[in-house]
């Protein structure tokens, strides 16, 4: 059973036509002694015999005088209620100690355990722990990263705190969250082989449990668990437990009224049922006659209203009678006894079918009455035995009258005795037990073994339990005077209520006044039958049904004077009276309370005299000192209220507000939802005392939706199922709308809707309807992190039912739209209202905050609203999965409230300032990711807000950056520095990070985009080229710098010039290169600015090279010019050859020729370019020297000349070969021809100069053998270079 119980009726008493008052407005004059009037009569007498007021009364006196009225009516309502509550709490009892028409649900959900405050905080506190490296438990960075993002947004979020607060919170909640969190995380990990992502969860999940748990001991957890299982199903000391917390109830007032009302006693508690069911049958008649209803909201329904009444009675009456006549445990203690032997198998007949007797009226069979009894027979021990030797073995038989025979243990004679126990079943109610002593024969022929004495014994089910002495009749073969002792036990059957003999005479039963054996006997919840028998007999002789006799105490009958009995009662019925006697009084009381809980009737019968201090009975002393106590303190008046005297809506009312109370303030988290135990009483009381359905669902809905006002988390799907009920009843039993579906009554019974109900359905309907319009509008409070689980889902559902007219209309889908459409449009008001407070934005339009404050402050508040979007999405766009495009416009809504702050944050920067560029890209990053508000409206607004600042900046960029090539070559001292120098490098940084920012804002607009991809590359072309021409310019002015001497080496600086010029080249491609896209083919075909800016480059490189080149050859040709001075012929010949120079120029150009070798190797960067440098060098060199000794052909080398020539050809060759010239450019033609005039040279010096052979020999080494050919002149001056 799922559905949920009712709750309260909050205006109850403000409505004029109640349909119970209207009831009980017959018994107007009826004396209620159970009910008190005390607190309304204190009231008026408190106003009404107050003094007359004085004519200038002082102040003081006056307060004084409405505090002390105050006071007393405080204390009036206050003992009101405190009666109310335990006149309810005895009908609860009631309800909870026979129960006959409701059960205990076993399939309701289990509720998880409630989370609170300090819960909460010592929650908190474990994950700081852990964060802080405070515990044991070992994690890597993966997990730490999961639980203190768990901890920033979950934890610490004051929606938690919110939902902790209003009762709804678990710890299931708590897991399930970081579980939703981590389960995206570990998808995004890399896959580790051997290690599956199920596997890291299901570790995280365990760790988790350890924070969360804490230093708890895991063994606690079943106890948890028994907990919430005991929660189940409850057994009727907790149920009394349970409601007396809850109605207040002092434990020695259960006591008292729990003994004053024999709830132990499941007898008096039928009676006490039949009597209830009884009294409303006749005041249902009595309206009936009076025709005294309830207002309805139609005319024909007071004729259907009676019916119902009737027909609720007797569902009652059915389902008590439903009952079985046995209802308790029938199970007997084990017995620690031995069984007894068979003795024989001697079975006792069935019964047979007997006539009715004739002589009664009644319609009941012998056969219905058949009563069952368990006997067990203890034979203790026997004495007197003394004519046996001590060695004779002794044991018993045993039988009842007509069943089998047991048989005892052995025994000695010297000690008879036995621990053993017989038992037997009977359907005799005056049994006879047959108990016989036997010794063994010790004759060799003997058959049998000799009885020594028996015993017959009479039991009744009222015979004394323990055991007792008899005396045993001996055979002829004991002379002894035998006694044993034996406990007979006789235990009654369920059916059987009273039993004892009577005296009785009656008119067509017991005709003759004697004495009887009589036995009431129930056959069923509302049949029960006066019975006498006979001994030994096991069906009635005479019998009388109760049906419709009352029983009352009486006065001595003159026909039974002399004939024994002292104490008389009748049970009387129109045209019959049967009077019983008994010889004790407190027989008789025993006996007129049986029948009276038998007859159900409506009169309690009344001793004449009392003597409390003659009562001997245990049970009728316990029963009149529990009377007794009960008058003492006094609550008498509630165990004797007449419960069809009391408005149970009212009470019921009473009852399921506190019980809800009560249920919201345990341990659970129940949203709303009674335990199994509470359901059981409530459905118990509802269909006990005829509490309407509909009654009781609006006044669960009224509770429920005063908690869910007040902020306490309330299970929409409860109110749903109660709202469903109350709206079936309301609009399915209308008049109209049965016309028109042609039905009968509703599936709970009831067809008639009372106006009452029908007004305070419209009343709830609203209110409900506000309350979810509520909700939803703040559904991201109400429902924090999607939590409780499908509750905003269920919410969206329940709104839908409460717009639909009826039950059989359905609600148009663009109503619903419109409603949920004003809620989320609301909804976004609420959110950025709850995050900009939370931000503190409003601070930030405070004149004395500076506008980067504000900005920052803006930035912040962009982030969190990306979070709350982010959120909403993850936790509540399931739940809005029918209203998608409404929850886009949410979103929508909530940025254009963003974009005002925005705005005026924005237009109070200073001009030409870039700090807000962040906050486009977080925004930009987030809306062109969301498929939804990509190019939405706020997207729109964002870039049409910071286009212009993008197009400012760039400009204002480009300008510095123009600036920045100016004045920096201006002031350039061409230091190394990066790839380049200082303001090469500048440029080229401000020119990618301005590409990236650009870049990096991903622009929505496509076309716009291009713009300023096709602008910033252009831009770039631009600035490398004047930054190549300064740098051209600069270089071409350091070269001037130098002379033509071999001492000259080049400048770092030019080395510096040339790696700009090789930096700026290397990176054209990825400044200048147009990104590739649909839209640019045309624009890449007409506008190739990288391929423009390689080519200025490379002419700017040529350039640079050829100009070095000239500087360098110049060094040579400055040499090649002195060496001239020595040619044949000339005047300065002869003088120059008198100082004996050696090598000093040869030597003095390789130096030079080494020397900047090396710089151009170490301080150029390209080592292809550096390559070429060299390659155009030597091929100079080679050309110049070449073209000198063209020029002297005719001329014979002077020997300085030769050794200079031949020692720069030589060392040219090696140390370029060194630096990497290729073969064929170092082996040319040129070179060839160089080799072969120095050989023809050489030998001519040879010749004409004998006398110095050896140094001339010295000279070539094994050059001569080299110069034979120009193949193998590499390798004659490799080994002259070695030589020399």
């Amino acid at each position: 059973m799922r559905e949920p119980s009712s709750s309260e009726e909050e205006s109850e008493n403000e409505t004029n036509d109640d349909e119970n008052s209207d009831i009980l407005s017959i018994h107007n004059n009826v004396d209620q002694k159970s009910l008190s009037a005390s607190g309304e009569n204190l009231s008026v007498v408190s106003h009404g015999r107050g003094p007359p007021r004085p004519a200038s009364p002082s102040p003081s006196l006056i307060s004084d005088r409405e505090k002390a009225i105050e006071d007393t009516e405080k204390l009036e309502r206050e003992e009101e209620e405190r009666k109310k509550r335990l006149q309810l709490y005895v009908f609860v009892m009631r309800c909870i100690a026979y129960p006959f028409n409701a059960k205990q649900p076993t399939d309701m959900a289990r509720r998880q355990t409630k989370v609170t405050k300090q819960q909460l905080q010592t929650i908190k506190e474990r994950f700081v722990a852990f964060l802080n490296g405070e515990t044991s438990i070992v994690a890597d960075e993966a997990f730490t990263n999961a639980v203190q993002s768990y901890y920033e947004v979950f934890l610490k979020s004051d929606r938690v705190a919110t939902m902790v607060k209003s009762g709804g919170c678990s710890a299931n909640d708590f897991r399930e969250v970081f579980k939703n969190n981590i389960e995206k995380r570990v998808r995004s990990l890399p896959e580790i082989d051997g290690l599956s992502k199920e596997t890291v969860l299901s570790s995280w999940m365990t760790k988790f449990d350890a924070i969360f748990r804490g230093e708890e001991d895991p063994r606690k957890q079943p106890q948890r668990m028994s907990t919430a299982a005991s929660e189940l199903i409850l057994s009727k000391e907790q149920l009394y437990e349970m409601f007396q917390n809850i109605l207040g109830v002092k434990k020695y007032e259960h006591q008292i009224l729990y003994n004053a009302c024999q709830l132990d006693n499941a007898d008096e508690q039928a009676a006490q049922v039949r009597r209830e069911l009884d009294r409303r049958l006749q005041l249902t008649e009595q309206m009936s006659r009076m025709r005294k209803h309830p207002k309805f909201v139609v005319k024909e329904m007071e004729s259907m209203y009676m019916d119902e009444l009737k027909s609720a009675i007797n569902l009652l009456m059915a389902n008590l009678e439903s009952l079985p006549v046995s209802k308790g445990s029938t199970d007997s203690t084990i017995s620690r006894l031995q069984k007894l032997k068979r003795y024989n198998r001697a079975q006792h007949s069935s019964l047979s079918k007997m006539d009715i007797n004739d002589e009664t009226d009644s319609g009941l069979s012998k056969l219905d009455v058949v009563l069952s009894f368990t006997l067990e027979v203890h034979v203790v021990e026997v004495k007197g035995l003394k004519s046996l030797a001590n060695n004779k073995i002794v044991y018993c038989t045993m039988e009842v009258e007509g069943g089998e025979k047991l048989q005892t243990d052995q025994a000695e004679a010297s000690k008879p005795s036995w621990d053993t126990q017989g038992d037997f079943t009977t359907t005799h109610p005056l049994p006879v037990v047959k108990v016989k002593l036997y010794t063994e024969s010790s004759g060799m022929l003997s058959l049998e073994d000799k009885e020594l004495g028996k015993v017959v014994i009479p039991v009744t089910a009222s015979s004394s339990r323990q055991p007792e002495w008899y005396r045993m009749h001996t055979t002829k073969n004991c002379q002894d005077d035998l006694k044993i002792k034996i406990a007979v036990r006789m235990d009654k059957p369920q059916n059987m209520k009273h039993c004892g003999y009577l005296y009785g005479l009656g008119k067509k039963v017991w005709k003759k006044y004697k004495k009887r054996y009589f036995v009431l006997v129930q056959v069923s919840q509302y049949t029960f039958a006066m019975c006498s028998y006979r001994e030994k007999k096991p069906d009635p002789t005479e019998m009388m049904q109760l049906d419709g006799f009352t029983v009352d105490y009486c006065e001595q009958v003159p026909d039974a004077e002399g004939f024994g009995g002292k104490y008389f009662f009748n049970c009387v019925k129109e045209g019959d009276n049967v009077t019983f006697a008994t010889d004790d009084e407190n027989e008789r009381t025993l006996w007129v309370q049986a029948i009276y809980r038998a007859t159900g009737q409506t009169h309690k019968p009344v001793p004449p005299v009392v003597q409390t201090n003659k009562i001997s009975n245990t049970q009728i002393s316990r029963m009149q000192g529990d009377a007794d106590r009960a008058r003492k303190h006094g609550l008498d008046e509630f165990v004797q209220a007449n419960p069809v005297m009391f408005d149970h809506h009212d009470l019921f009312n009473m009852l399921q507000t506190l019980t809800l109370d009560y249920r919201l303030n345990d341990a659970y988290t129940c949203l709303g939802w009674f335990s199994p135990g509470q359901v059981f009483v409530l459905d118990e009381y509802c269909a006990r005392y005829g509490v309407r359905g509909c009654h009781r669902h609006l006044c669960y809905l009224n509770d429920l939706l005063e908690r869910a006002e007040a902020g306490i988390m309330i299970d929409p799907t409860l109110i749903h199922y109660s709202f469903a009920f109350c709206a079936s009843h309301v609009h399915g039993n209308s008049y109209e709308v049965k016309i028109k579906l042609k039905r009968g009554k509703r599936p709970d019974g009831i067809g008639t809707v009372l106006l009452k109900e029908k007004l305070q359905f419209d009343e709830i309907k609203e209110r409900l309807r506000i309350l979810l319009e509520n909700q939803i509008t703040h559904f991201r409070y109400c429902f924090p992190f999607g939590r409780p689980e499908g509750a905003l889902k269920a919410t969206l559902s329940l709104l839908e039912r409460v717009l639909m007219k009826d039950i059989v209309t359905p609600v148009p889908p663009e109503e619903v739209r419109n409603v949920i459409k004003k809620c989320l449009e609301n909804a976004a008001l609420v959110n950025y209202t709850r995050i900009s407070e939370y931000a503190k934005i409003e601070d930030s339009y405070n004149e004395e905050v500076s506008p980067k404050k504000r900005l920052d402050d803006v930035i912040h508040l962009a982030e969190l609203c990306i979070e709350v979007l982010q959120q909403n999405e993850e936790h509540h766009a399931e739940a809005f999965a029918w209203f998608s495009d409404l929850l886009v416009e949410h979103a929508e809504i909530f940025w254009s409230l963003f974009a005002v702050d925005m705005d005026s944050t924005l237009e109070m920067q200073p001009p030409d300032t870039w700090d807000s560029f962040p906050l486009f890209q977080l925004l930009n990053d987030y809306l062109r990711n969301d498929e939804n508000l990509s190019s939405g409206k706020f997207h729109q607004h964002l870039r049409m807000v910071f286009a212009p600042q993008v197009v400012r900046y760039v400009d204002l960029m480009e300008s510095s950056i123009a600036q920045s090539i100016h004045k920096g070559f201006e002031r350039e001292r061409w230091e190394p520095q990066g790839n380049g120098c200082a303001t090469s490098e500048d440029m080229l940084w401000k020119l990618d990070a301005l590409q990236s920012f650009i870049r990096e804002l991903h622009w929505p607009d496509e076309m716009f985009a291009d713009h300023l991809d096709h602008r910033l590359k252009l831009m770039a072309a631009d600035m490398i080229e004047a930054a190549a021409k300064r740098t051209l310019k600069s270089f071409e002015a350091w070269l001037r710098k130098g002379g033509k001497g071999t001492d000259y080496l080049l400048y770092p600086e030019m080395a510096v010039m040339m790696n700009v010029i090789i930096d700026c080249k290397n990176r054209a491609l990825h400044l200048c290169a147009l990104d590739s896209g649909e839209n640019m083919t045309l624009i890449e075909n007409s506008h190739q600015y990288h391929t423009k800016i390689e080519d200025f480059l490379d002419r700017i490189q040529v350039q640079m090279v050829k100009c070095l080149i000239e500087k360098l050859l110049s060094v040579l040709e400055s040499v090649l010019s002195k060496l001239a001075r020595y040619d044949e012929g000339t005047f300065f010949s002869s003088i120059l050859s008198l100082t004996k120079p050696v090598n000093e120029l040869g030597k003095a150009y390789v130096d030079f020729m080494r020397g900047n070798l090396d710089i151009l190797r170490q301080k150029i960067a390209d080592e292809l370019f550096t390559l070429s440098i060299f390659e155009q060098w030597y091929t100079g060199q080679m050309k110049m020297i070449c073209d000198w000794l063209s020029d002297r052909l005719d001329l014979s080398l002077h020997p300085y000349q030769l050794t200079c020539v031949m020692t720069i050809n030589r060392k040219c060759f090696s140390d370029f070969e060194l630096q990497g010239v290729p073969e064929n450019a170092l082996n040319a033609k040129t070179y060839q021809t160089i080799c072969s005039r120095l050989q023809v040279e050489e030998a001519t010096q040879s010749v004409t100069q004998s006398e110095n052979s050896s140094k001339t020999s010295r000279f070539l080494g094994g050059g001569g053998s080299s110069m034979g050919g120009a193949s193998s002149g590499t390798g004659s001056q490799a080994s002259g270079d070695e030589s020399d």
